[in-house]
């Protein structure tokens, strides 16, 4: 399990170094200039050129070395820069960083995406068991034509509907507010909705195999109720392909949830995200990806680790 950690631990600059470069490729070459405000005081050309050449917007090779020098903290190594991880500043928001705003917004989205993926977890959990252990009964069939919805909406149109029906209709969920507990319900259903039905499959389908085996069968010889197969022989090895499934799932919950925060007004990194791509505001998009790559490449290395000691007879290799 070391020798795992260690090589992950080695690969995870060289991944979020590719991530890195193929999302500055894909910025430099979106239409459009971030320091042209078509609302609000425009400044003269010779500003606007002298900008440029601050930012070094005028050369992507420079821009490219000079910004990923200052996030990686390599420039404050060397004494060209005041502090490290500077993740520059937001070249659309007046007087904002780009750390700023990720330390206002990451909080948040991370509240979201976490509490998504356990609210999925549990519901998945649940309804995987009870359709393994029953399968082709009205439970199952109705627990997986949920699922299968749940699969196929996307969370805008989930959104939408819950925001109108429990909010606007009923008023049991207020709108547009956060801080409270209350506040996270509805946002954190929408964005758990797709990743419970994906893992209540999951586990029905392991459950369904777990249950069919020879030490099953054994356990049923001995006099062991289904209940206590289930939970003491089966559920464990069932639980291995969500194990697998969770960290990029938890990844895919946080820079995911832009949708969601957009449609619920919640204060996360998602709303400045998409203004910096309609903007191309350079900084914050690098930023960002640099911030959520990171976060990606670590969770799949916690869930190889917890996968080999969940299952130690998994090598990886």
């Amino acid at each position: 399990m070391l020798s795992l950690t260690i090589r992950r631990l080695l690969q995870l600059p060289l991944i979020v170094l590719v991530v890195y470069t193929i999302t500055f490729a894909l910025a430099w070459l979106i239409p459009g200039n971030p320091l042209d405000n078509p609302e609000g005081r425009q400044p003269s050309p010779e500003v606007v050129e002298a900008m440029k050449k601050q930012y070094k917007l005028d050369d992507p090779v420079a821009f490219y070395f000079s910004y990923l020098g200052d996030a990686t903290g390599v420039s404050w190594l060397l004494g060209t820069a005041p502090r490290p991880f500077d993740l520059g500043p937001s070249l659309t928001q007046a007087d904002l960083s780009v750390n700023e705003i990720l330390a206002a917004g990451l909080p948040v989205s991370l509240e979201l995406g976490f509490t998504a993926i356990l609210l999925a977890t549990v519901i998945g959990l649940g309804a995987g068991v009870v359709s393994g252990l029953k399968p082709r009964s009205f439970m199952d069939f109705t627990t997986q034509s949920i699922a299968l919805i749940g699969i196929s909406l996307p969370s805008f149109v989930t959104g939408a509907i819950l925001l109108i029906v429990f909010a606007a209709w009923l008023r049991w969920f207020p709108v547009a507010q956060w801080g409270r507990p209350i506040d996270l319900v509805l946002p954190a259903v929408t964005l758990s909705l797709p990743f419970a039905a994906y893992i209540s499959r999951l586990v029905r389908f392991g459950m369904m195999e777990q249950m069919a085996t020879d030490h099953a069968r054994t356990a049923r010889a001995k006099g062991l109720s289904e209940y206590r197969i289930a939970v003491k022989h089966s559920m464990k090895n069932a639980f291995l392909p969500v194990l697998s499934y969770l960290g990029p799932a938890a990844a895919i919950a946080l820079t995911g949830s832009f949708v969601v925060e957009k449609i619920f007004s919640v204060p996360g990194i998602g709303r400045h995200f998409v203004d910096g791509v309609l903007s191309k505001d350079l900084t914050l998009i690098m930023g960002v990806v640099l911030v959520y790559s990171t976060l990606l490449v670590v969770f799949n290395l916690v869930v190889d680790v917890l996968y080999v000691w969940v299952d130690p007879r998994i090598r990886t290799i």
